[in-house]
């Protein structure tokens, strides 16, 4: 499960109550050419290693470190360390209007005695904000503790686990990104970058969504492996235990198998033989987020999938025209949404934050997902009716069109929307 916590934050600084609202009626989904009203502004926008300032990194089409130009002290649960580090900044990029909303991506190659972080800055009406750590992450073990970081919030905005939200009243409407490489010092360790991103965006608060037209993908179906969180219920508390909590890296994995790129035998022989998906049980470990307390954190899961070399980024999507895009380019799409049970026909489950697999279409445009909240593997297909699940997906209190993109280099994705800025 991935609570919504922007959602929550919100209505706990404005004092309001909670409010699910329940899907209106809908006219049934027709095939067209168009794509449905940009009700959403988004952009996803991808670093330019070339472009910046670089101390002590090699900028190219990777960023890695060359030379440290500094060190600094760390603490955290693991004790008090000393790291050197280089460090890049990005130029400021222009948004084109003015966001409310920034999540940053990343892929790279971080060994052991290594760790990265990520940083933004935004600016609005009043200057520039200050910089805001978006994720410390780590693959191994033992180095620090792969985080997010609570408390940053000031008049210009706050981090929600892994997404600066802007302040009402002070949208951004340019950011830089900062990345900062560290390794143990003196070691030979390289830290790699392979890509970095941000998706900026302005979702409106919609109460319901109407359906999209579609057809690009109707009678798509991708043959994605099927995996149950709810068969790992208990399992290994120390990483959220499982189950209800484990939404967002057996969804990970089901893409990733998809791909063929699951952990080894070798890699899962720390986990219980009795596990039937060792490879979920691994993704949750390695997605954990240690000030989060779960395995939910967005941009985690897709620099999780990088660990395989595979191109991962979070951005929205404004309908399910565009979702249609990269399922008949035979790239499933991670959704996050939360409803009531009975505002998704087939589900048989309420949830205030959930991630499911699309992997296709039917031939009348219903979708067809591989939704983990399911007793066990085999029953993890299911069909939902299309202006059902849009409306969950997209609207207000859901996560408005939020997707992990995971695929490999040489997959190159589809093009995106005519005549609107580029969320992929």
């Amino acid at each position: 499960m991935r609570v919504l916590t922007r959602f929550l934050s919100t209505l706990l600084s404005t004092s309001l109550s909670a409010v699910l609202f329940t899907a209106g009626s809908a006219s049934p989904a027709m095939a067209g050419s168009g794509p449905a009203p940009a009700a959403v502004d988004v952009t996803y926008q991808r670093a330019s290693f070339h472009q910046g300032r670089a101390e002590g990194v090699a900028p190219g089409r990777t960023l890695s470190f060359a030379r440290p130009v500094g060190t600094t002290v760390y603490t955290d649960a693991l004790g008090t360390k000393t790291w050197e580090y280089a460090r890049w900044t990005g130029t400021e990029r222009q948004i084109g209007f003015a966001a409310t909303e920034a999540v940053a991506s990343w892929n790279a190659d971080v060994p052991a005695g290594s760790w990265l972080q990520v940083e933004m800055r935004g600016r609005n009406s009043t200057g520039q904000t200050k910089w805001y750590v978006l994720g410390r992450w780590s693959y191994a073990e033992g180095d620090i503790l792969r985080t997010s970081v609570p408390s940053q919030g000031d008049d210009n905005g706050y981090v929600s686990v892994d997404t600066f939200v802007a302040a009402d009243d002070r949208p951004i409407t340019s950011y830089q990104l900062r990345l900062t490489l560290y390794r143990t010092p003196g070691s030979h360790v390289v830290p790699k970058v392979r890509a970095l991103g941000a998706m900026a965006s302005a979702a409106p608060d919609r109460a319901t969504v109407p359906v999209s037209p579609g057809g690009a993908a109707w009678g798509v179906e991708l043959n994605v492996p099927r995996r149950s969180q709810n068969v790992h219920a208990g399992h290994y508390p120390e990483w959220d235990g499982g189950g209800e909590a484990w939404c967002s890296p057996t969804s990970t994995t089901m893409v990733l198998g998809y791909w063929g790129k699951w952990p080894s035998a070798q890699d899962t022989a720390w986990v219980d033989p009795a596990d039937p998906d060792p490879e979920v049980d691994y993704a949750a470990r390695y997605t954990y987020d240690h000030d989060y307390e779960g395995a939910g954190n967005w941009p985690f899961n897709t620099a999780y999938a990088g660990r395989y070399g595979m191109e991962g980024f979070v951005t929205r999507l404004r309908s399910l025209t565009e979702m249609e895009r990269l399922i008949a380019a035979g790239i499933p799409v991670v959704t996050s949404q939360s409803f009531k049970k009975e505002e998704l026909p087939g589900a048989g489950y309420s949830t205030n934050g959930h991630l499911m697999v699309i992997i296709g279409f039917t031939a009348t445009g219903d979708v067809i997902a591989n939704d983990p909240a399911s007793p066990n593997d085999d029953a993890v297909r299911h069909v939902y009716p299309r202006a059902n699940f849009e409306n969950v997906w997209l609207r207000g209190s859901s996560s408005r069109g939020v997707v992990y993109v995971i695929h490999p280099p040489n997959r190159p994705l589809p093009p995106t929307t005519p005549g609107l800025p580029a969320n992929w």
